[in-house]
């Protein structure tokens, strides 16, 4: 699996639809369409952008969606296309593959449906032209990071959740990663953000919690507040990388990303952070808050580790309310031969 800032072909998206995540009225419903799309805008700027559209939506896509956008139509039960899709993979001949994950509606999650989703993944690998790996792991993509280089960032809770992959042990897992992306190198964090082991989070996923922008850098997210649970348990995530070396032997590199100011919304404690960005093609496309300070020092932070990217802020608050965040939306089709 190639670096995710390596050069992109496209990025695919998913298009919001009716479901118990878009919202319970029209105006929270409206909030979530405007926040897709202004993703899916900002990532135009930099490279091609291909949305799956359930047929339901057909219309409202394309009247707020520029006629840049390429629409491509499936059945879908939820809208994060890094999980429901697939993960594309470049093999030693140079040749696209797409790895077709197991999907269950992140372990069976009581508020998730997966029938439709489910089947994301071989489309879109199939609309790209890639060769499908299928996998019977059950994984989705925002439950791993990787180098480029071998090494991929996984979390306890969720490769090893017994709604996801009961009976499995880390040696099966670590196989199937290396059959699938080719890591040699799996590095387990003990767990992931609070907020996300309530209703429609992911028990856990890494990509609320690192990024590696470059071999032997590590983006990790820091609370620097005591008053919010996620002070102590990036601190033990800390402590716990600051013993771990990537596939070629190196230590980490850590630089914190300080996260909002904001503590709670109207649900409890928040999972705001700028790890769940995405890298395009000259650029990065990072979460906001509307907090000119934090935001700031976030674009300042992956300006450093991303040189030579023009750094974007999207709003991201409509999406993290609904469980996620810019990355949780968005799937990388990697460049062949880039």
């Amino acid at each position: 699996m190639p670096a995710e800032a390596a050069p992109h072909e496209r990025i695919w998206m998913a298009f919001p639809r009716p479901n118990q995540t878009l919202g319970d009225t029209p105006g929270e419903a409206e909030a979530a369409y405007a926040a897709w799309t202004s993703v899916a805008h900002a990532v135009l700027e930099f490279e091609p952008v291909t949305m799956v559209v359930d047929p339901v939506e057909r219309d409202r896509a394309r009247r707020m969606l520029s006629a840049e956008i390429e629409l491509v139509e499936a059945p879908l039960d939820d809208f994060w296309m890094r999980d429901i899709g697939p993960t594309f993979v470049i093999d030693a001949g140079g040749e696209l593959g797409a790895v077709d994950w197991t999907f269950n509606g992140w372990g069976a999650q009581p508020t998730a449906t997966w029938g439709d989703d489910a089947r994301i993944g071989r489309f879109v690998a199939e609309r790209a032209g890639a060769r499908v790996v299928a996998s019977a792991l059950v994984n989705e993509g925002g439950a791993i990071h990787v180098d480029g280089e071998c090494t991929v960032l996984v979390t306890e809770t969720v490769q090893l959740d017994p709604h996801r992959n009961p009976g499995l042990t880390k040696a099966d897992v670590e196989a199937e990663l290396a059959r699938t992306i080719g890591a040699t190198r799996v590095i387990w964090l003990p767990r992931g953000l609070t907020r996300d082991y309530e209703p429609f989070g992911t028990r856990g996923h890494v990509d609320m919690v690192a990024a590696i922008p470059s071999p032997g850098t590590l983006l990790l997210h820091e609370q620097p507040n005591p008053e919010h649970p996620d002070h102590a348990v990036m601190r033990d995530v800390r402590r716990f990388l600051e013993g771990q070396t990537d596939a070629s032997g190196r230590p980490w590199h850590i630089v914190e990303v300080p996260a909002p100011e904001t503590l709670r919304d109207a649900e409890g404690f928040v999972d705001w952070n700028y790890l769940n960005h995405l890298p395009v093609n000259g650029g990065v496309i990072a979460c906001g808050y509307d907090e000119p300070r934090a935001d700031a020092r976030a674009r300042e932070i992956l300006s450093d580790a991303y040189p030579g990217r023009a750094v974007v802020t999207v709003d991201a608050r409509e999406i993290l309310a609904r469980g996620g965040g810019i990355h949780c939306i968005t799937q990388q089709q990697p460049a062949v031969g880039g």
